[in-house]
């Protein structure tokens, strides 16, 4: 088999736009689940990136708005999270652990393997990080992004990220690039939040809240409802909030049913899936509810405390500093409630040993019968499908790592 160039694209009739010239064969070839080893010499840690200074932030923030023309007033409200914390963004910090802790994870199994990492928004930037990887003759690249679920900006977006890289630094035919299955239900991912879960339940109920007064809110970063809709596979017919919605609550339930299994949580305490860090224009439907306004809402459902959890999220980046630890706490003051957000996976050891995993579970290609998973949605593809994750504003543009719209 042979990587198809953009012009073989056109001759059988795809657009240009939808090539997938930069993937490894495995990915090239299109089946949902890699069946044959692979060869990597690296993998490629693709992070979205954040301001590191005062000065980082405007500039910051016009290249994650890139394209869409906003003035730079407009963005000075949304600097203004940046600057309570001094314009700082603790996600790059956490990549540079998260990069340290996988790297000495996979030498303590017996595989050197390099670990680049590269941003979207901010230095260290993917191209350079793919031309350093491409100068130290490692081209065979295994991308994880620091995403564990499936839609446009989490999933299809790194996959274009990856595919420009590639194409900005004139390295077509030199690095191919493949990226690891979206994680949401692995072990190691669930976890570190279901722990978290327990110690809040824990926590309340030393304070002598029953557990019908308690309230589970999981929160994820709100997205366009199209995306939502479009996002995963449509061949999977997930419906309304489609993959996006779907992981997500699938895992929320996993976890209050682990908990309640083992004892930690009462089937009196109810949980539910919200959304928070909605920034699209009010005419434009994004999923719901907001957070903060479903804590408004608890105490007149009998609630006296909240756990909110950031399962949408692998670190305490901007989202959960600012929207969850100041918002959504204010929030919960205002409405007279107990409450605590629970941690993010970080580098935990049971998260750090699962990236691990799927680096290990791509290059030895393990049946599916034996990959971890813990919802009925997993083991997720190992390749994109077909017209996964499209944006609707923007169209498709060239992705590595999956088969073409």
């Amino acid at each position: 088999m042979t990587d198809p160039s953009p012009s073989s694209s056109a001759a059988s009739g795809g657009p240009e736009t939808t090539q997938v010239p930069f993937a490894t064969e495995a990915s090239i070839g299109g089946p949902r689940h890699v069946s044959a080893p692979q060869e990597y010499d690296a993998v490629l840690l693709a992070g979205f990136g954040g301001p590191e200074g005062q000065d980082d932030v405007i500039p910051f923030l016009r290249n994650v708005t890139r394209g869409r023309g906003i003035p730079d007033e407009r963005l000075e409200e949304v600097a203004t999270h940046y600057r309570h914390f001094g314009g700082v963004s603790p996600i790059n910090e956490h990549n540079r652990q998260l990069r340290q802790a996988i790297e000495d994870e996979m030498r303590r199994r017996g595989l050197d393997l390099p670990i680049y990492w590269g941003n979207r928004n901010w230095a260290p930037y993917l191209e350079d990080t793919v031309r350093e990887a491409a100068e130290a003759g490692h081209n065979r690249l295994l991308g994880v992004a620091t995403s564990a679920y499936s839609s446009y900006s989490s999933c299809r977006q790194y996959r274009e990220d990856f595919a420009r890289a590639i194409l900005d630094t004139g390295l077509e035919g030199v690095v191919r690039i493949d990226k690891v299955r979206q994680f949401f239900d692995v072990p190691g991912f669930v976890r570190p939040f279901a722990e978290g879960v327990a110690d809040a339940l824990q926590g309340f109920a030393d304070q002598g809240v029953a557990p019908d007064q308690i309230r589970v809110l999981f929160a994820t970063h709100s997205i366009p409802s199209a995306d939502a809709e479009r996002s995963g596979p449509q061949e999977l017919g997930l419906g309304e909030g489609g993959a996006y919605a779907a992981q997500h609550l699938a895992v929320g339930g996993q976890i209050m049913e682990q908990l309640r299994e083992a004892g930690q949580a009462s089937a009196d305490t109810q949980w539910e899936l919200v959304y928070q860090s909605r920034s699209g224009p009010p005419s434009q439907p994004w999923l719901e509810p907001d957070v903060c306004d479903r804590i408004a809402e608890l105490p007149d459902e009998g609630a006296k405390a909240v756990a909110v959890v950031p399962l949408g999220f692998l670190s305490d980046h901007m989202e959960v500093l600012w929207d969850l630890d100041e918002e959504a706490m204010e929030a919960a003051e205002e409405a007279g409630l107990q409450a605590v957000r629970t941690p993010t996976p970080g580098v935990h050891a049971a998260f750090v040993s699962s990236v691990a995993d799927l680096i290990e579970e791509r290059m030895q290609a393990t049946p599916v019968s034996e990959r971890p998973h813990l919802t009925d949605l997993g083991p997720w593809f190992d390749v994109c499908r077909p017209g996964c994750c499209e944006n609707v504003r923007r169209g498709f543009s060239p992705a590595a790592a999956g088969v073409k719209p």
